[in-house]
């Protein structure tokens, strides 16, 4: 029983034109993706204009704006002139901010802009969220002016007539250094204490469709609105799945956790600008702005006059887009849908087997080898990345967001089909493509039953592919006439097509090359939907077992390490697509030694001025995380850091904390693991967090306050243990100008996203001691 699931005249000329078909079905979802045409400012005044919002994010969005800086100032004093001028109540929120993670405690003195409207008759509060800040090194026309200058143009659009429900603009201050602003919000403000109805908006690009990427609980009721709101509605619910798994947040988490309920929304793509010099008003894309606009107006008219306790619901609901349609249903068929794909499937080899295509043996045999291609798959694309960096070391520092991916990314498709290929053309004619084919479709209904019970929102991306495809396999086999039977093979297949490339893509854009194995793996799981296809393409089994399979597995490694080469060619760095670079200033105020650091791991010829070495030895105490490059520097006349101990009693010591003139931040690395931290400032309420694990790859113990006010701060860290303790403060001035001897990087150069570069750094370590 090794007999192929369908067989017709004209075979090759069948199954190309049904994978033609195929391809045109990938094509129209991806054209369904896209973004919307930016609006002009003659646009009628109640609809959203790009280019009215693009000259409010000029006003602000021009020069980076990090926590605490004079830039941030004089954004914030234009963001509360602006909501002041069309009506709305505005306060500007000063706290401490707080957070943690392993090791460390994380604190900055935040500003918040709370503006609000009060409805005509509320029913809840409709909270509109993004945040002023912007990573140190980029002026963040994208992450995150473009929402801030979105909302904007949404309240003006709304004009004077008041909404049913109460609306509050939430524009936060420290979201770069861990959610700051909005911790402070949920945690001191009453509005924050208070609850409703939350849209967030965010960005990890400068360009694509503003895509609504996570929900909180139960969100049958908000994604309903949504659908029906939303202009051009983008998103779907395996991205919520997919970003629980991923160590990032936003505005959107702390809000969510204080009880709030809601949507996020982001664009992503052209992510190699992300928190870069390069996420500037010239790089934002203008549809990229219309889009979110477009969908915070609708949103906030339709939220604003909504009976907002009536979105409660119960349940969560499973949404994807089908050639331009919201498609959603509810959780409850999750598991009926993953258990009728599976049973489809089992149908499917059934009734082979009553047709004498395949045993249940081979077919099973068949789906324990099918786990080949799926690992190998993302074994290769991983070391295809591997390969890149080693080439090229300067891809390593951008997290594989690269510029000009294109190519590469083909290399990794073709790579999933070099995969498959490698699998299937020797087993072909041992197993029987039917037996190949049906086991292959084990693995998505098998993996949609995984995804039913861990991430339920995902489970439709395996199971609905698995299902149509096994519904195609069982109507080819039972109906008459060749053609009908290609149909039916072809529509069933359809369903993967419009899903499972797309996944690919969306995968690309938010994780990159880094973690190519993920697209890897999902391309290669099409490809398994496509065998009976593929197989009408091919020429007979040969009865040798596949020894003349070999030429198809060559070509296709060949294509796959020439686009790697092109990939090589066309993504070089030049002005427009430039390489990131790390160069800190270091000066030990103890001992008068200043140093240039960097860690790159090969550092660029502009670099190389400054560092010469990798010896860390005469760095300050606590100072060197990971490998780093070093080189003499020049000493500059500065104040540094000042440390002052309180009292020490027991585990508890109480320090008063200065930065020294001009610094924006401080940093303080301490030998031993701390376990909590309290941090205080005149006229603030304190704010205590506690601190589990250690820092890695330096003192183990690290305490972050970013905004320092100039008087200082008070903080008071538990550190188990009586025995004396080495601290060393690290007093952080943004910019390297101040330095004699620095030049600014030449074009093709950008700042990296290390959260220590292109700062001038001023040490002082103590020894806290009981006093």
């Amino acid at each position: 029983m090794k007999g192929k699931l369908i067989d017709v005249p004209r075979r090759t000329l069948a199954g190309l034109l049904a994978l033609l078909t195929l391809a045109g079905v990938i094509m129209l979802t991806a054209m369904g993706q896209s973004t919307m045409q930016p609006l002009p400012a003659s646009a009628p005044g109640r609809e959203f204009s790009a280019e009215r919002a693009l000259r409010h994010l000029e006003q602000f969005a021009a020069e980076p704006r990090p926590l605490g800086s004079p830039a941030g100032d004089r954004a914030r004093t234009y963001l509360v002139g602006q909501l002041r001028a069309v009506g709305l109540d505005v306060e500007v929120q000063r706290a401490i901010g707080a957070n943690s993670a392993s090791g460390l405690a994380s604190f900055g003195q935040v500003d918040n802009v709370v503006a609000t409207r009060r409805g005509t008759d509320a029913t809840g509060t409709l909270l509109i969220a993004a945040h002023y800040d912007s990573a140190a090194v980029g002026p963040g026309a994208s992450d995150d002016g473009a929402a801030v200058a979105a909302m904007l143009e949404t309240v003006r659009a709304l004009g004077t007539a008041p909404l049913r429900n109460d609306l509050v603009l939430l524009m936060t201050d420290g979201e770069e250094d861990g959610v700051l602003g909005t911790e402070a919000f949920v945690r001191e403000h009453p509005l924050g204490r208070k609850g409703g109805v939350l849209l967030n908006w965010e960005a990890r690009g400068v360009s694509g469709p503003s895509l609504m990427f996570e929900t909180s609980r139960n969100n049958a009721g908000l994604v309903s609105t949504f659908a029906a709101a939303a202009p051009h509605p983008r998103g779907d619910s395996v991205m919520g799945e997919l970003y629980r798994l991923l160590p990032n947040n936003t505005d959107f988490t702390p809000l969510a956790k204080a009880g709030f309920t809601g949507m996020n929304f982001a664009y992503i793509e052209r992510s190699s600008r992300y928190h870069t010099a390069d996420d500037s008003i010239a790089n934002l894309d203008r549809g990229s702005l219309q889009h979110h606009g477009s969908t915070m107006l609708a949103l906030a008219r339709t939220l604003g006059d909504a009976d907002l306790p009536a979105l409660a619901a119960d349940h969560d609901v499973t949404y994807f887009r089908i050639l331009g349609v919201m498609v959603t249903y509810p959780s409850r068929l999750v598991w009926p849908l993953a258990v009728l794909a599976v049973l489809a499937v089992a149908g499917l080899a059934l009734l082979a087997r009553r047709a004498r295509l395949a045993s249940i043996p081979r077919i099973i045999v068949a789906a324990a080898s099918a786990t080949a291609p799926l690992v190998l798959a993302v074994i290769l694309a991983q070391g295809l990345w591997e390969v890149l960096v080693a080439l090229r070391p300067a891809y390593d520092g951008m997290g594989g967001l690269l510029h000009r991916p294109l190519a590469y990314q083909a290399a990794v498709t073709l790579l999933a089909a070099l995969a498959l290929l490698a699998w299937y053309l020797p087993l072909r004619g041992r197993l029987g493509p039917a037996a190949l084919a049906i086991g292959a479709l084990v693995w998505p209904a098998g993996l949609g039953v995984l995804a039913a019970w861990f991430a339920p929102g995902a489970a439709f991306v395996l199971t609905l592919p698995a299902l149509l495809c096994a519904l195609g396999g069982l109507a080819a086999l039972l109906l008459p006439g060749a053609v009908w039977r290609v149909v039916a093979l072809t529509l069933g297949a359809s369903m993967a097509a419009m899903l499972l490339p797309a996944l690919a893509g969306t995968a690309f854009d938010g994780m990159g090359l880094a973690l190519g194995g993920v697209s890897a793996l999902v391309l290669a799981l099409f490809g398994l939907t496509l065998l009976p296809l593929a197989e009408l393409a091919l020429p007979e089994p040969s009865r040798d077992g596949g020894r003349g399979s070999g030429l198809g597995v060559v070509v296709v490694a060949v294509l796959a390490v020439a686009l790697t080469g092109v990939g090589f060619a066309t993504d070089a760095f030049d002005a427009t697509n430039p390489q990131r670079s790390h160069l800190a200033y270091v000066l030990n105020a103890d001992t008068r030694v200043a140093h240039w650091v960097s860690g790159d791991a090969e550092p660029t010829a502009w670099t190389r001025r400054y560092v010469s070495g990798q010896d860390t030895g005469s760095l300050p105490a606590g100072y060197a995380r990971r490998t780093l490059w070093t080189g003499d520097a020049p000493v500059i006349e500065t104040e540094g850091p000042r440390v002052a101990i309180l009292s020490r009693a027991g585990d508890t010591i109480r320090l008063r904390v200065r930065a020294g003139q001009g610094a924006r931040s401080v940093t303080l690395r301490v030998e031993r693991p701390i376990t909590q931290v309290t941090a205080g400032a005149t006229g603030l309420t304190p704010v205590t967090v506690p601190v589990s694990g250690i820092r890695a790859n330096t003192w183990p113990g690290e305490i972050r306050f970013r905004g320092i006010p100039a008087r200082g701060v008070d903080i008071t860290l538990r550190v188990p243990g009586t025995d004396p303790v080495r601290l060393t403060a690290i007093a952080e001035t943004d910019g390297l100008s101040a330095v004699p001897g620095f030049t600014p990087r030449p074009p093709g150069l950008v700042v990296s996203t290390r959260e220590d570069g292109e700062l001038i750094a001023v040490t002082r370590t103590y020894d806290l001691r009981p006093v």
